[in-house]
């Protein structure tokens, strides 16, 4: 399991992409709960819902955009050479 964690991201604004878009496809899966859920369900267990995705939507984008933005491990120099 550790292996995957050794993987520095390969840029910056890849991740922060990422993290937008995965925000912006869960804030389309929110609106379209709470529009399909309009018939059937009363107004606060929608929102209550809608809320839900919301709050994993922020919380995944935010974890994406930081784990992107970290600093790229430096690779440790190497000894010179000793005859």
């Amino acid at each position: 399991m550790t292996l995957l964690f050794d993987i520095a991201p390969a840029a910056g604004g890849i991740g922060t992409v990422v993290a937008v878009v995965f925000f912006l496809v869960l804030l389309a899966v929110a609106f379209f709960a709470f529009r399909i859920l309009k018939r059937t369900v009363k107004f606060a267990f929608r929102v209550v819902i809608v809320a839900i995705i919301l709050a994993i939507a922020i919380a995944g984008s935010i974890a994406l955009w930081a784990v992107s933005a970290s600093k790229p491990a430096t690779p440790a120099e190497r000894p010179a050479r000793s005859r």
